[in-house]
């Protein structure tokens, strides 16, 4: 059970609030029990008032299936008006000492800025200049991603807020590494002697992450268009599981010996070949009978806009234990479905005892497939030969889900939400690691505006024909099924 401590939101009244901070914060109250007295106050500028953002607490709470909320929200739920342009929060300094009167806390706090990034400079100078960088108790400062948008605006952020916190109380989260599948992750490598003992060149073929989704970008154009996919995806939650399943042992399962395996990890990659590369978006398409319209028709879509929604591309790793191991990374909107998984394939026996007619190896490579979303778990794929006299091989598969064992699966913001509260910080990203990742994909980066390829595809397809096509991706839903509809430049 966390210390108490008050929990204070900037952007209290936005979505991440209503439908992520306000939930997880309640559930882990709820499981801690009646000892747990941490309190929330959430900031906005617009003049909501206690009683109010009392209601949007409680609606938001039985919007996610609590309906016992009331009481909780009316003791233990707070608000207070910042103005906007605000320089200093002396006013707001003095409603938190308030408030942790009231409610007898010992001065513990924790400062979640879940606010678009270019606020954050502004309120982080703001916090410190109200003397609310140390207190009481300890202080604690969340910043949501995406944390800068290139390697040199990840530095300056990083100096900014070095200027006014240690990195000891900074959490940068990325709400994919609270994930139950992500983080079994590390416990699926380093507890199971059979798995890790196989994990190098010597018997991996390949590695292939993808994380697939279905939607479009609905009514988040004015960031989308902005940020497109590599900044969306590639350079945060793909970086995070390339990480984690290419690291090294640590010496020690805390947070300093695993930041320290992930950053080397990334230290490690050899420059991305830009020619290895496949850029897409998404144009009309169908599914089920539906019209889907293309990126370019969602609404806020600059016209003629070259924004990429899919990537496809190759990442070397330079090291003992992975040297001549492609790993294959993509992400794309608008694909068939959502699917997110990592199947590590293994290298075929060196040689063939089983062919087929026409001589060719009937003998299928084994893979693991990691499955983060949907249905989690995990798959083994091997061939066994089927009944009867001929030597027929047919693939089969041992199958895990988290389903079949488990009754629950905590939501990521509320695992990373509790290790915040607990000083935990192992599942957030690094200073040297955020911006070892934006060193590697600056170049891509550069090269998705300055001229490279973009490739239409049709919506509720698997992406563009591109580089890593005929390597087939890996069992399941996503092997060999590229569409031959027609493609050319966006």
């Amino acid at each position: 059970m966390a210390e108490p401590h008050l929990f204070i939101i900037f952007g209290g009244t936005g979505d991440l609030a209503r439908r992520k901070l306000l939930p997880s914060m309640y559930r882990i109250m709820v499981d801690a029990g009646i000892e747990q007295k941490s309190v929330v106050l959430g900031l906005a500028s617009s003049p909501v008032g206690d009683e109010a953002y009392r209601r949007f607490a409680r609606e938001s709470l039985i919007a996610a299936g609590f309906e016992d909320a009331g009481a909780w929200c009316d003791d233990r739920v707070h608000f207070h008006q910042i103005e906007r342009g605000e320089p200093t929060l002396n006013q707001l300094a003095a409603r938190i000492e308030a408030i942790e009167s009231e409610h007898e806390l010992p001065g513990n706090r924790i400062f979640y800025l879940a606010l678009p990034p270019a606020a954050f400079p502004p309120v982080i100078s703001s916090i410190s200049s109200a003397g609310l960088n140390s207190g009481p108790g300890w202080t604690r400062l969340v910043i949501e991603k995406p944390f800068g948008r290139d390697l040199q605006s990840a530095r300056d952020l990083n100096d900014l807020v070095h200027d006014h916190f240690d990195e000891t109380q900074v959490y940068r989260i990325d709400h994919y590494l609270g994930k139950e599948t992500v983080r079994n992750l590390l416990a699926f490598r380093f507890a199971n002697l059979l798995f890790e003992t196989s994990w190098n060149r010597d018997r991996i073929d390949a590695v292939e992450i993808t994380v697939a989704e279905s939607l479009g970008i609905g009514s988040r154009a004015a960031y989308y268009d902005n940020a497109g996919v590599v900044r969306d995806m590639l350079q945060n939650h793909l970086t995070q599981l390339l990480a984690l399943i290419a690291m090294e042992a640590p010496h020690s399962f805390d947070a300093d010996a695993i930041r320290d395996e992930k950053v080397q990890l990334l230290r490690s990659v050899r420059k991305i070949d830009l020619e290895e590369m496949t850029l897409g978006q998404y144009g009309p398409g169908e599914s089920t009978g539906t019209d889907l319209p293309g990126y370019r028709d969602e609404p806020g879509v600059p016209a003629g806009s070259k924004t990429p929604t899919y990537i496809s591309l190759r990442i070397d790793v330079d090291n003992w234990r992975w040297q001549g191991v492609p790993f294959y990374l993509r992400t794309g909107k608008r694909l068939p479905e959502k699917n997110s998984h990592v199947a590590v394939r293994f290298r075929p026996p060196p040689t063939c005892l089983f062919h087929g007619e026409l001589d060719e190896c009937v003998a299928h490579q084994n893979v693991i497939k990691l499955i983060l979303q949907p249905n989690e778990g995990f798959e083994l794929h091997f061939d066994v030969k089927s009944p009867g006299e001929s030597l027929n091989l047919v693939g089969e598969q041992l199958r895990f889900t988290y389903a079949d064992r488990f009754e629950t699966i905590p939501d990521a913001y509320q695992t990373l939400i509790s290790d915040v509260m607990n000083g935990d910080q192992t599942l957030f990203v690094r200073a040297d690691e955020v911006e070892e990742s934006w060193r590697l994909f600056d170049p891509v980066i550069e090269a998705a505006t300055s001229g490279h390829p973009v490739l239409a595809y049709p919506a509720a397809t698997w992406g563009p024909e591109g580089r890593h096509t005929p390597i087939e991706w890996a069992t399941g839903p996503i092997r060999g099924e590229v569409t031959t509809s027609p493609r050319g430049p966006v």
